[in-house]
């Protein structure tokens, strides 16, 4: 599956911040809506149901946050750390 990915045909670079913004966004939104959940719910019958409206939530909140904010935070990691070679 993944070969298969690297082979097709890739979008052009200008499209890069804004794949980026939406895999990071919604790895990160999938992982701790249901880490979340499950530390405040645990496994209930409902879970499911619970953890699919906290990341639609989270998810509009922070793909746009993400996308706007990052080229900020990029800046400020480059002025307190040498980049890498």
């Amino acid at each position: 599956m993944f070969h298969r990915l690297c082979t097709m045909s890739r979008l052009p670079p200008r499209y890069f911040h804004l794949v980026f913004s939406l895999v990071m966004g919604t790895t990160m939104v999938t992982i701790m809506t249901a880490v979340v959940t499950l530390t405040n719910v645990g496994p209930a019958p409902d879970f499911l149901a619970r953890w699919g409206r906290a990341f639609v939530v989270a998810w509009i909140v922070a793909v746009p946050l993400l996308f706007f904010v990052s080229p900020k935070v990029r800046l400020l990691t480059g002025r307190l750390v040498v980049p890498p070679a």
